[in-house]
């Protein structure tokens, strides 16, 4: 094996990790600071990609799918929140009980909706092109990928470590309790960060509908990769949802190419060996 094929390899896993970024960050931050064990995250990614295939089929725009998908599947996640979950409290088996409920609930829906045919999100002829840098070619759309994972990574890191709402937002990952204390309105958090979480991971659907593809039965796919992410990373943690995503991207493609027989050991192992020598997660608090 060359260096072309490393580089490309690598490439290809840090591209898809940006991906695995969208989700993992939004299903991670909506544990850290609602203790929600969320099995309905997935359907959001799904979602989402079937949102933009509707925008596009009605609009042609490519560009406005984006945003409404996004914007839809955000108003869903907090209708949710705000009627369903609300009333749990902080049960746990409920908690799981209703999310895994309503992922097959949309499951079902999508089904009925769009069929079970496998469609594809075609972005813009711009973006399907490869570029050439030293001999190698790349997919320019990989590159966007990677792009919008760094600018939303960046604007989340300036919201929670420069802003009062991110301040807000800390207080009540370390200590809803004593958050409530000093006058943060949780409730109001909580809210902000469940719509957020479905925001990601329907823009994740759109962007990630290029090469995956959007199908019923994508958001149970999705969705213990996304686990794998917010594991290894740590609940709560912007910056261990990009390292978990990096990592679980890295490690699921070159699984593919290197060892494709046991492929699934090449992503899962990771996530055992960080649960083994650090349960919560790389950057999780003790």
């Amino acid at each position: 094996m060359n260096l072309n094929f490393w580089v490309t390899q690598t490439f290809n896993g840090i591209s898809y990790g940006a991906l695995l970024f969208l989700v993992g960050s939004g299903l991670s931050l909506i544990f850290g600071v609602m203790r929600i064990v969320n099995l309905s995250h997935g359907s959001y990614f799904m979602l989402g990609g079937y949102v933009a295939l509707t925008v596009i089929w009605t609009t042609g725009s490519w560009l406005l799918a984006i945003p409404v998908a996004a914007l839809t599947i955000a108003v869903l996640g907090l209708a949710m929140e705000r009627i369903f979950l609300r009333q749990l409290g902080f049960d746990p088996l409920r908690q799981v009980l209703l999310t895994v409920g309503f992922a097959f609930l949309f499951q079902q829906a999508a089904l009925d909706i769009w069929s079970g045919n496998n469609f594809d999100i075609n972005p813009p002829a711009v973006l399907s092109q490869t570029i050439s840098i030293g001999g190698i070619f790349l997919p320019l759309y990989r590159v966007f990928m990677i792009a919008i994972a760094l600018a939303i990574g960046l604007v989340l890191w300036l919201v929670m470590e420069k802003t009062r709402i991110g301040a807000q937002v800390r207080a009540t990952v370390d200590d809803a309790q004593m958050a409530r204390g000093v006058g943060i309105d949780t409730s109001r958090i909580s809210m902000m960060i469940f719509s957020l979480g479905a925001f990601l991971a329907a823009l994740g659907g759109v962007i990630g509908g290029a090469f995956l593809g959007i199908y019923p039965g994508l958001d149970f796919e999705m969705l213990p990769i996304a686990f794998a992410v917010v594991i290894i990373g740590g609940m709560g943690s912007l910056g261990g949802a990009a390292i978990g995503a990096l990592i679980v991207g890295l490690a699921d493609n070159v699984g593919k190419a290197l060892f494709p027989e046991i492929s699934y050991f090449t992503l899962y192992a990771p996530m055992a060996l960080i649960l083994a020598v650090k349960p919560t997660g790389l950057f999780g608090r003790e």
